[in-house]
């Protein structure tokens, strides 16, 4: 499959910066042909697993909460990730006895990598307070170096109490946590947990883009980080639902359970 990407659609849309101040989005790119090289459309049957040729999990509670101090336990059972038989993946997030959570958290880690190129997700998200929906991206070589210094692209993350605010980051050494590169965008009279929403990035040695529906919101360059640029390696994707945790706090009795994801597709492009 090719595409040629010539014009960012305008859209109705705000870009939310957290310090107030406004970026400029850039609504014309260069003449850019993509192939396709990777891609799933969660076809299959209605409570089956995610195709083990593409996703492995990550199970459990992980050291201090998955480093965040996250609620969940990640499993690989149907209840927290399922194809639903007509075409979606769903990660669901659910609350368990005695204040437990269960969720899933999926990685191409050791199955497929990529660097550089357009990846994208269709996405429908959940809502509610200390829910932590994300789309994103670890560099391959994390078994080596370890995180931060592997580099982290989060090309979505949403907090569930803010259902019209999507956010899009990279994290490095010297730029990570609390310090990462991030900016938020948000919609205008819509929420992302309503319906499903395009969330990508176009990567190159040069930058990173960050799109939402082919609306490009944020450009990040290696002259804006602190630290070494450690983007120019290979890096697997990963899909899944937190609850709680630094970047969203806890849920509350109003949170709703189970908080489901549904993934539509996703899709990897190299550049022609």
């Amino acid at each position: 499959m090719k595409y040629t990407h010539t014009l960012i659609q305008l859209m109705v849309a705000l870009v939310v910066i957290i310090t107030g101040c406004e970026i400029e989005p850039i609504q014309k790119l260069p003449e850019r042909n993509f192939e396709l090289v990777w891609s799933d459309e969660f076809v299959g049957d209605s409570g089956s697993l995610p195709d083990s040729d593409k996703w492995t999990f990550d199970l459990g509670r992980g050291q201090n909460g998955w480093g965040n101090n996250e609620l969940q336990t990640y499993t690989k059972s149907s209840q927290n990730v399922a194809l639903d038989g007509s075409g979606n993946l769903l990660i669901m997030a659910l609350k368990g006895s005695a204040g437990s959570y269960t969720s899933a958290r999926i990685k191409t880690q050791g199955l497929f990598e990529q660097q550089y190129g357009r990846i994208e997700a269709r996405i429908k998200t959940p809502t509610g307070s200390g829910i932590w929906p994300a789309f994103w991206m670890l560099g391959s070589n994390i078994d080596s170096v370890s995180w931060p210094q592997c580099g982290e692209i989060d090309i979505m993350e949403q907090k569930g109490k803010f259902s019209n605010i999507t956010y899009g980051s990279i994290h490095g050494p010297g730029y990570f946590g609390g310090q990462a590169i991030t900016t938020p965008f948000a919609l205008q009279n819509s929420r992302f947990d309503i319906a499903f929403n395009v969330y990508a990035i176009e990567w190159n040695a040069d930058k990173i883009d960050f799109f939402v529906n082919d609306y490009l919101y944020r450009r990040i360059t290696p002259s804006e980080v602190p630290g070494n640029w450690v983007f120019n390696q290979p890096f697997f994707m990963i899909l899944n639902v937190a609850v709680g945790g630094n970047f969203v706090g806890p849920p509350n009795e109003n949170t709703p359970f189970p908080g489901t994801m549904s993934v539509d597709y996703i899709r990897v492009y190299k550049e022609l």
